[in-house]
């Protein structure tokens, strides 16, 4: 491996670790110890003229997170922009460069890791992950809380800490952040919350797209490939079954609730209803409750087909 160090001296308050070999062949057979780990770990605050050139890789993982500032990420030719609250995985064993920018160096967490479970997350995307921003002092107190254990002994329950640590710093990236189908998940469950909110009311796929932040055309696209029905189709179940639920636990008349689940004229959504369940307001609400395994096969198609779960 040809590896250059372009800035050679360290940054003012850095923080970084670098486990023996040793110490690490030690642990890695036991399960909780071994199959996710770190090599190296690190902070580099204000890292100005920070740059590393690895022209075949390194057999690790390299996990950066911008805390601020900027800079910029090449991996295989690839040219990738890493921003405050950003995050990018390097694979292993792919020839990548990085540095810092020179009028806002980034100031940069970072760990170096190994293991089986690194394939359990998409590290090999190569893709910026932005984060929540309300997980950027959860993240740093991840990092803090890998520092403060690396100060201590190494010992296997230390290891084993470590390893959980390492691996919620990851699934807080590509668990829960705003990338790739998460962005679409977050847009999906955005448009459920706000049809929830307007059950009582009619609401076009204007309002709802605007309500989103997204075109109309991206928002039908999402909600088909996670639920298999148009926005306002999908709306529309929400409110019968919201309509199920009041028939079944209130003695509201059938005209009361289609009032509720924002149905003027309860003549329509009488024929809605059955559409969508297979018996009449009326039928449903004298059945006893056993009687509904239809409506839930019919309004939660996912709970019986688990293609589509």
């Amino acid at each position: 491996m040809e590896e250059r160090l372009v800035k050679q001296e360290g940054f003012k308050g850095e923080r970084m670790f670098v486990l023996p070999a040793e110490v690490l062949r030690e642990y890695l057979g036991h399960p909780l110890a071994g199959r996710l780990y770190l090599t190296d770990v690190g902070f580099f605050p204000y890292a100005k003229n920070h740059a590393r050139v690895r022209k075949t890789g390194v057999e690790e993982y390299i996990l950066l997170y911008c805390v601020e500032g900027r800079g910029r990420v090449e991996v295989e030719g690839r040219e990738y922009r890493l921003e405050e609250n950003q995050a990018f995985c390097i694979p292993a064993g792919r020839p990548h460069r990085y540095q810092a920018d020179e009028q806002d160096p980034w100031s940069l967490l970072w760990v170096h890791f190994k293991g089986e479970d690194a394939a359990l997350y998409p590290l090999d995307e190569c893709r910026v992950v932005n984060a929540l921003p309300a997980e950027e002092n959860r993240l740093a107190f991840l990092f803090q809380l890998l520092f403060d254990a690396l100060e201590d002994d190494y010992s296997l329950g230390n290891f084993i800490y470590m390893a959980q640590v390492l691996s919620l710093i990851l699934a807080q990236l590509y668990c829960r952040s705003y990338t790739g189908k998460g962005a679409q998940n977050r847009y999906l469950t955005q448009a459920i919350r706000c049809m929830y909110r307007n059950l009582g009311r009619a609401m076009t796929l204007d309002e709802l797209a605007e309500e989103v932040g997204l075109s109309k055309s991206y928002l039908h696209q999402i909600f088909v490939a996670h639920t298999g029905r148009a926005p306002l189709e999908f709306f529309s179940r929400l409110k019968v079954e919201e309509a199920c639920k009041l028939l079944k636990a209130t003695d509201h008349s059938i005209g009361e609730i289609a009032q509720r689940v924002g149905f003027g004229d309860p003549y329509y959504f009488s024929r809605l209803f059955k559409k969508a369940v297979g018996v009449s307001p009326k039928k449903y609400r004298d059945q006893p409750l056993c009687y509904s395994e239809r409506a839930e096969r019919l309004l939660h198609p996912a709970a019986q087909d688990p293609k589509r779960a």
